[in-house]
């Protein structure tokens, strides 16, 4: 088992005892996920530390959409909730990068590279992916990528 799902079920304890159903539930829900993710595919398999990482930026992710979907559709106290459930998944996740350094790893990317039209965005995406490694979320990375290319 990784460590960051031991993490994530002895902080569910924690706040289980602590009667904090925010965290609770925030946690039984991402487990939750991590276990879903174990047991797809043929075989069922204990995920990675970098795996369980992925579930959870996945669902973080769903929770800030959600979180704008109710606000648009003026549901504050939902869009609350959401935003919450969010901020309690936010503390597994490492830090986002600033755009500013975000900028810089990026150009580094694709002068490494040497990617310079349309036709390059996969492979220039795919380098500059692994240029900041899990920590921007990947539309901003894509934002990014398409304003240095120019597109």
């Amino acid at each position: 088992m990784s460590t960051l799902k031991d993490r994530l079920t002895a902080d569910m304890r924690s706040a289980l005892k602590a009667r904090d159903e925010l965290t609770t539930s925030t946690l039984r829900m991402a487990l939750a996920a991590v276990g879903n993710a174990e047991v797809a595919g043929k075989a069922k398999r204990d995920l990675t530390d970098d795996e369980v990482l992925a579930v959870l930026t996945k669902e973080a992710k769903k929770r800030r959409e959600a979180a704008t979907a109710f606000a648009d559709a003026g549901r504050a106290e939902q869009a609350a909730k959401e935003t919450a459930e969010g901020e309690v998944l936010d503390r597994y996740l490492p830090k986002q990068l600033p755009d500013s350094e975000l900028a810089e790893l990026v150009s580094g990317a694709l002068a490494e590279g040497g990617f310079t039209g349309k036709s390059q965005m996969g492979p220039a995406m795919k380098a500059a992916q692994a240029a900041v490694a899990g920590r921007a979320e990947g539309g901003r990375v894509a934002a990014e990528v398409r304003r240095q290319l120019g597109l």
